[in-house]
């Protein structure tokens, strides 16, 4: 699958087993970072790296600052190559924004690998060049745009992923097939249960539509100006709910979250239909899986989590909103919502939750 970029075209490579790993481990000039727990788990794999090539992180969010990149910086500049080096990354999100920042600005841009070992990132993130990093206590406000040039996916990892980790992933698939209207919808409710059984046919089939869907809307608006910003549906909401539960609850799954806030908002607003919205939130309260005492936090410190949001442009309170007509879905970008509209969403929500 090739994805076309202004920056660079990069390639995502199907894998069915690691062997691919072996080629990666012998290529020259390179220097390996790789998450910690992943490490852990394949070490065998990773046997060939020289020591002074290795970087291992622990991948949570207190550690995707710009202290750890430039650490980063600071290892590949012993790399006689400079800008010939290789930089191949090994994990999830985090690793991915780490390392991608990193491949951007040092030596204005080199060469980057980047094998993603979750399903979220696998599914969602590792395309589209988007590279965040956290700036104090708010979420993705440091960034860039700079694709790997390979990115190398191998389901096989999803099957030593935590079951809180495997629902988080599944929060951004069953996103892109809630917003591919109703056949999306169907084909996620008709295969949600062999999903949360890691089926591997059903997981690979789902993350490779996932990435054609998302890659439609990247080709278009590589920068976020205008159509790509619809993908960042249900994100208001979810990146909110991470910052105020000091990121307990994982991207994916806060994201299922704001995708049943935001729909009834839809609902107040007439842009949804009680029965899509009720359809969805079906599916996506089977991968939230959370201490639902997470959720008692002060709405004020939500809403002031919102106003943070790199997405807000004013004082107003902008979001991306599904709307419904006759099966065809369309997202839309609303930037009047109301303190009282959140307030609504959030408490909707926790309902729903403790009813479940």
């Amino acid at each position: 699958m090739i994805i076309h970029s202004k920056i660079k075209d990069y390639e995502v490579v199907m894998e069915n087993n690691t062997d691919f790993l072996n080629d990666l481990c012998g290529l020259k000039d390179s220097q390996f970072v790789i998450d910690e727990k992943v490490y852990r788990l394949y070490s065998d794999k990773f046997s060939s790296i020289p020591e002074d090539r290795l970087i291992l992180i622990e991948a949570i969010e207190h550690n995707k600052i710009i202290d750890t990149a430039l650490e980063i910086c600071e290892k590949m500049t012993e790399i006689p190559a400079k800008r010939n080096a290789t930089l191949i990354s090994v994990g999830g999100g985090i690793i991915q924004d780490l390392t991608g920042f990193v491949a951007n600005i040092l030596y204005r841009g080199i060469k980057w690998i980047f094998v993603p070992t979750t399903l979220l990132a696998s599914s969602d993130s590792c395309i589209g060049g988007k590279t965040s990093l956290n700036y104090k206590k708010y979420k993705n406000l440091l960034g860039t745009f700079y694709p790997p040039d390979t990115i190398y996916v191998c389901p096989i990892f999803f099957d030593t992923l935590s079951e809180k980790d495997f629902k988080s992933g599944l929060g951004e698939v069953i996103k892109f097939n809630i917003m591919a209207g109703d056949t999306g919808l169907t084909n996620i409710e008709n295969n949600i249960d062999k999903l949360l059984i890691r089926d591997h046919k059903i997981v690979r089939e789902f993350v490779l539509s996932s990435l054609e869907y998302k890659s439609k809307f990247i080709e278009i608006d590589e920068f976020d100006r205008g159509e790509r910003i619809k993908l960042n549906f249900a994100h208001t909401f979810g990146h909110a709910i991470e910052v105020v539960t000091n990121y307990c609850i994982p991207h994916g799954t806060a994201v299922a979250i704001g995708m049943i806030m935001a729909d009834s908002i839809s609902v107040k607003r007439g842009l949804l239909t009680d029965e899509v919205a009720n359809r969805s939130k079906q599916v996506l309260l089977k991968v939230i899986d959370i201490d639902v005492d997470l959720l008692n936090v002060d709405i004020n410190d939500v809403i002031k989590a919102i106003r943070k949001d790199k997405k807000q442009t004013n004082d107003s309170l902008a979001a991306v909103l599904l709307a419904n007509n006759k099966g065809l879905s369309e997202l839309v970008i609303v930037y009047d919502m109301t303190i009282e509209e959140v307030k609504y969403s959030f408490e909707s929500f926790f309902d729903d939750y403790t009813n479940k």
